[in-house]
This record gives C-alpha cells, structure tokens and sequence, in this order.
C-alpha cells in the first residue's frame, strides 16, 4: 500500500481507503464489516470513511464494533454532518448546534474520543459561514476533531472558508470530499484539482466505480440483482444509461489488455492525479474489496496510448 500526505499537511493516508456508505449496516453486517476491515488494515488500508446519516447511523455502529481490536493510533476515521439526522428545526444544516450535537453522537456510535477527519457534508446556504468554520475550530481546539473539511462544496465555497479562517486565526479546512471517476470529472479536474494546487488541500474521492457501473457488473446479462436495478436505490438517478454502459464495456475491453479487472482500472486511473490524495472505495465482500486493494498496481500500466483510448471512449460522455 502506498501513503499520500492529505495536501500541505502532515497526516498521511492510504491511497485506497475503505467507505461505509451503502454497504456497512445494510448490505454487510457486523461480522462480514470486521472481517472486511482487518482484511483491509491488514493490507495496509488506514483511512476509514463513514457519515452520521448512512444507515441512519447503523454505519458507525457497526464500523465502531469493526474496528475494536485494532491500534486506534493508526487508523484514520472519518465522518460528517449536515444531513438531517434529528427531530426538529435544528435537526440537520451546519449551525453550531447541529454540528456539535452530531459530533458527540457520532464520537458515541464510532466508540471512539476523537474523529481524525470531520466532513461538513454539504453546503449550509442558511448558517453563517463563519458559524461553521469557528464550531469546527473549536472542535479542533477541544480534540475532539484533529482535520476539519468540506464535502461537495465548490471551489469558491472552500476557499471562502479557508479566507474566514486565516483572518480569524481559526483552523481553516484542510481537505475536501468530491465525487469523482470516469463519468463524473469536470469539477474536481476543472476547479478543486487547482484549488488543491493553489491552497494545499487533500481531495479523498468517492464514488470511483460510480456505484458499481463501472466494475462491468452491468455489463452482462446477470446484473437484475445489483444495486443499480433495486428500487430502493431509485434516488441514485438515472447511471444505468446506454452511453454510460458503452463506457464500462469500452473499459472492460482496456482492462483485459492490461490484465486488470475493470474496477482495478477505474479506480487505478484516479491515482494518476496527483492532486488525489486517496480514492474511498466500497465493497460488500472480502473478494471485492481484495480486487479494489489491487488498484494501487495499475498506474504504472496507464501509458500515453492507454490514457488515450480511455478518453476516446468517454468522448462526450463525463461529466
């Protein structure tokens, strides 16, 4: 496994990380989420991802009972706020009450005294802005929290906290969380990419197979039961379109010249960018998060001529 720094800072991360969304506390159990993650950490994985609103908090539970027996020293976990997950008018957003009230439950779910890395989850366009940031400052201050950061902000939104921050002598956000892969890239490559450049900031990527679309599970006749095709997954949106399967069979076509898996080459192809300090993956088995583990060795494989039939395929089709 290799270890990126996250950004200008000194904490390093492993640059295939282990998520909880869709899977821990739903598809994978107690059991099968301890074996997975031990598998992981045992190959070297030190990033664990989670989120008060996954599972509606099953997912830390569950990533809190994984995780005992392991050095809490040398794991890195995450999770965020701002999703409603409380009865009321204050019940989600990233007003200081929320944001506080969501920590210590999420402290208490995770079994653990402090998250390594704290996401706002989204943009609150209805708290202050520097309401959120001096909360997280005081989270940081307090040690509860040791990295605050953002997750599906803009450029302009990051670095407007980053500005109240140092003008207050406040700790400023030091990493963000975007959807990025094959499909989804115009803004991570069109504006955090440079912000990253600019201010220093991590960028721990999620959703690298966009939701198994481009593992090439679809692209047989067998996929009636993979999550795509459920219906409770329906507020996904429409990914199962023929544009975006002419993309993963083109893939799998690249994939088998290169003698990686489709998924090794979709998450492999994100750890070219140096920007990317590690890409979250999911998996609901030992077997599938083994083969994601695998990625790390196909960048060196991603030559001029591959990186260019790869783009020929996406031609008009990412986003």
């Amino acid at each position: 496994m290799n270890y990126r720094r996250m950004g200008r800072w000194g904490l390093k991360l492993s640059e295939i990380s282990l998520g909880a969304w869709l899977t821990f506390g739903d598809d994978v159990d107690e059991k099968s989420a301890e074996r997975m993650l031990h598998l992981a950490y045992d190959q070297g994985v030190n990033f664990f991802d989670n989120a008060d609103v996954y599972q509606s908090g099953r997912a830390e539970e569950v990533m809190g009972a994984a995780m005992r027996g392991l050095p809490r020293t040398a794991l890195v976990v995450s999770s965020k706020a701002f999703w409603r997950t409380m009865a009321g008018p204050n019940g989600q957003g990233l007003s200081r009450k929320h944001i506080l009230e969501s920590c210590h439950a999420s402290l208490r779910r995770l079994g653990t005294d402090y998250l390594d890395l704290y996401f706002c989850h989204r943009f609150d366009r209805e708290t202050p802005l520097d309401e959120t940031v001096r909360v997280m400052d005081d989270l940081v201050r307090q040690g509860k929290v040791l990295y605050w950061g953002t997750s599906e902000w803009t450029a302009e939104q990051i670095e407007q906290a980053i500005d109240i921050a140092r003008q207050a002598g406040q700790t400023a956000p030091a990493v963000e969380q975007p959807q990025y892969n094959l499909l989804v890239r115009r803004v991570v490559e069109q504006t955090l990419a440079p912000l990253a450049d600019r201010t220093g900031i991590g960028l721990v990527t999620w959703s690298p197979l966009r939701s198994g679309l481009l593992s090439g599970k679809y692209n047989g006749p067998k996929a009636s039961q993979a999550r795509l095709t459920r219906p409770k997954y329906d507020w996904l949106g429409d990914i199962l379109t023929e544009a975006n399967l002419a993309v993963a069979r083109g893939l799998a076509d690249v994939a088998g010249d290169l003698g990686c898996t489709p998924a090794q080459l979709a998450i492999g192809w994100l750890l070219r960018t140096s920007q990317v300090t590690s890409v979250i993956t999911g998996a609901t088995s030992e077997a599938q998060l083994q083969e994601n583990l695998g990625a790390g060795e196909v960048p060196p494989r991603l030559t001029p001529e591959v990186l260019s039939r790869i783009e020929g395929l996406l031609a008009g089709g990412a986003v």
